[in-house]
């Protein structure tokens, strides 16, 4: 079983770039275009969070339209960049997600158990794990404890290093670290926001960070480093269940490169 994971397209209305600078609709055009070519096929894409820039409907109307081609199918989740009205108003046919309250679901994809995690609060760019948000967690994970679990979310449960990422970070951090523990199931906490590929070992497993389809930010280690992106080439997460293995994790880049190249000759011996 493999799950996609893209995170932060930060999709605009069509013709206007993020920050004057980057074209996000096409960036995301790209990943959908890659991840149709691979095979064998995802079996499932999560897009953790920040789908769009202004949580404006014409914003989600566009995203809709890219994501149209995905052969995949998708679960979506919002992060501080979206709107749930208006996430839920533009995609009614995604029916988990619920209709009020906060946009967070279960859902089995082959031998994994999919948990995604709401940690928005409406209007502001940090994140939030409230009490009844960690009840919810704790329940929904109680109810399967035999099945592998990866829970997705959009802020990361962890402290990155990059100052002002972490200005923006996740309340509630040490209640969600209490949970997991109960929890031996929970195979992986996947991630976005901070546009980079990071690990961070929560409890008994690991926590990720997937890089941005778009801009990633600038890997600035500084206590005082400014907030700031890059065009480092964007990409995409995709985590495999191997049985036997467990969840088996590959960050890959999207664009178009060279390859690939044989390291053996048609006899077999490696190429001088």
């Amino acid at each position: 079983m493999i799950l996609a994971q893209l995170t932060d397209t930060h999709v605009k209305v069509r013709g206007k770039l993020a920050y004057r600078k980057i074209d996000t609709a096409a960036h995301l055009a790209r990943a959908v275009a890659t991840l149709n070519a691979l095979d064998p096929q995802p079996d499932l894409v999560a897009l953790t969070g920040d789908l769009v820039d202004f949580g404006k409907p014409a914003e989600y109307e566009h995203l809709r339209e890219i994501l149209g081609p995905l052969r995949a199918p998708c679960l979506l989740l919002p992060g501080n960049h979206d709107d749930r009205g208006e996430l839920r108003a533009a995609f009614p046919e995604h029916d988990y997600l619920p209709r009020t309250g906060f946009l967070q679901y279960a859902t089995d994809c082959g031998p994994l158990r999919l948990v995604a995690l709401d940690t928005v609060i409406p209007m502001r760019g940090d994140g939030e794990l409230c009490a009844e948000r960690l009840a919810w967690l704790d329940r929904t994970l109680a109810a399967a404890p035999e099945r592998p679990t990866v829970v997705m979310m959009h802020h990361p449960p962890f402290v990155t290093g990059i100052a002002h990422m972490d200005k923006l970070g996740l309340a509630g951090k040490e209640g969600f670290a209490a949970v997991i523990a109960r929890h031996r199931q929970v195979e992986r906490i996947i991630c976005g926001h901070v546009h980079r590929s990071i690990q961070c070992r929560i409890v008994h497993t690991i926590a990720s960070t997937c890089p941005a389809s778009c801009h990633q930010v600038a890997l600035d280690l500084r206590p005082d480093g400014p907030s700031a992106f890059v065009l480092e080439p964007p990409g995409y997460q995709l985590h495999q269940w191997i049985d036997g293995a467990g969840l088996i994790t590959h960050t890959a880049v999207i664009g178009d490169f060279d390859g690939p190249y044989p390291f053996y000759d048609a006899a077999g011996r490696l190429i001088d």
